[in-house]
């Protein structure tokens, strides 16, 4: 296909979002509005992009320079229109070959129905072609008025339609395909001869046709392509469709979703086949996920790799690299930076930051671990205090191999633990415990008798005491 440029208009100022964030940088599963836009054009091989920028120029210009750096944009800085919009992105090109134009606001377009309309397009060797869809309610959607030879004739605009015509269900996508000769020839004769005066890029088509170019439109099966958003309340639609596509497609590929309608997966993420998506589960960002892994319920994974056969259950992983046949949670938090290792096991009401959990080795429940190696087959006993922070500066704990650390240590960084050794439960370790020895960091033990009796009198605890000190008085 002979695509020479893709324009992308997403200069709106979406007002009815009432937000500070420019309405095309707001974010469904995984991407930006203008991201899926950029995703979905991004197989098309076009030789240029541009996107038409306007409010939140910076922010706008920042990330598309992060996520499609081969995109050129063009500063709308006065809203006049689509079609003024469509000058200004025209401008320094040579008009050759096809030009494709969209708007950024439209998450659902896939790659596929762009190229079924390029390739309509390119074979009937149509001057202009138009996206359209059966819209059950296309209130706010231009109206495609098709000709007697079902070519296009001219689209309406809702506010400019009249009765009959709102009556349409055939509207607009927005998605154009055009002859560039044609085009650069009949965007400069628009007019601002409506309610809103601004320049309409679809009085192109009815320019063209008057010229004698013929007009295509090119109906697409599904209307949830080109939906686009206005406000949250569509962004929220948007999301819950495109969450259901994604379940659907993983669903088809092998991917058991226990409660589609309640997990939430990225278009970024990466589900592998016989992967098990329990009831209440967030897959997002880059996270990728092996066969035979159950993730859930209630459990999210940010930014994760996840191992073959590993179980993540009622957990929050951010950044983190879960390894096959690992256990996770429940209630666990995994931060930046954790590796836990094969066969290994951070277990309930667990956090973890910057610390790599050895293979076979366990951190079973109710502990802190941060900056720190684990080795191998070692077990970190309850209410483990992994002590990094100085108020300053965090310092790293290294754990050995086959090491037994006992519940409620306390081990302050920066120190070892050698291969084999153990802590005594309730110690505070400062210093290095060589390998295999014991470390045992706690005061001696000292019973002040009868302290209840002389310190609480009256109380229920000096009550109970009273009777074994009669015992003792009888016996």
């Amino acid at each position: 296909m002979n695509l020479e440029t893709v324009v992308i208009l997403a200069a709106g100022e979406g007002t009815r979002m009432k937000s500070a964030t420019p309405k095309v940088l707001h974010s469904i599963s995984g991407r930006t509005l203008v991201g899926h836009v950029l995703h979905a054009v991004s197989g098309l091989s076009a030789k240029q992009v541009r996107v038409v920028v306007g409010a939140g120029r910076e922010k706008v210009e920042a990330h598309i320079a992060e996520i499609a750096p081969h995109a050129v944009t063009v500063f709308q800085e006065k809203r006049g229109g689509t079609g003024h919009a469509t000058q200004l992105a025209l401008v320094g090109l040579k008009p050759t070959g096809t030009i494709l134009i969209l708007a950024g606001d439209t998450p659902m377009l896939t790659g596929t129905s762009l190229t079924q309309l390029l390739e309509h397009h390119h074979a009937g060797g149509f001057t202009a072609s138009v996206m359209t869809a059966l819209h059950p309610d296309p209130t706010g959607y231009g109206r495609i008025i098709r000709a007697d030879d079902d070519s296009l004739a001219r689209i309406v605009e809702e506010r400019d339609a009249d009765e009959s015509e709102k009556e349409i269900i055939e509207v607009n996508s927005g998605v154009y395909a055009f002859d560039a000769a044609k085009l650069a020839g009949a965007i400069g004769k628009l007019k601002t001869e409506n309610s809103q005066g601004e320049l309409y890029l679809t009085d192109v088509i009815e320019i063209l046709r008057n010229e004698g170019g013929t007009i295509a439109p090119v109906l697409i099966d599904d209307f949830f392509e080109i939906l686009g958003v206005n406000d949250r309340v569509q962004l929220a639609e948007s999301a819950a469709l495109l969450r259901d596509r994604i379940n659907e497609d993983l669903m088809r590929e092998g991917v058991t979703i226990v409660d589609p309608l309640s997990t939430w997966v990225d278009s970024t993420a990466k589900i592998e086949r016989d992967v098990i998506l329990m009831p209440g589960t967030a897959i997002t960002g880059t996270t990728t996920v092996a066969s035979g892994a159950v993730v859930g319920p209630r459990s999210t994974l940010h930014n994760c790799t996840v191992g073959e056969s590993a179980r993540v259950l009622e957990s929050h992983c951010t950044e983190a690299i879960i390894g096959a046949s690992v256990n996770v949670g429940p209630f666990t938090f995994l931060r930046a930076g954790t590796k836990l290792l094969t066969g290994s096991k951070a277990g309930a009401f667990v956090e973890m930051k910057n610390a790599t959990l050895g293979e076979g080795s366990k951190v079973p429940h109710l502990s802190y671990v941060g900056d720190a190696v684990i080795g191998e087959g070692s077990n970190i006993g309850a209410a483990t205090i992994f002590v990094n922070y100085d108020g300053v500066e965090k310092h790293y704990t290294v754990v050995g191999d086959h090491v037994r650390i006992g519940s409620d240590s306390m081990l302050v960084a920066p120190v070892t633990i050698g291969d084999g050794a153990y802590t005594a439960a309730g110690s505070v370790i400062t210093e290095d415990v060589p390998p295999g020895a014991i470390g045992v960091g706690r005061a001696k033990q000292r019973n002040v008798i009868g302290w209840v009796l002389r310190k609480r009198p009256g109380t229920k605890s000096a009550e109970a005491a009273s009777r074994h000190s009669s015992d003792e008085q009888k016996g």
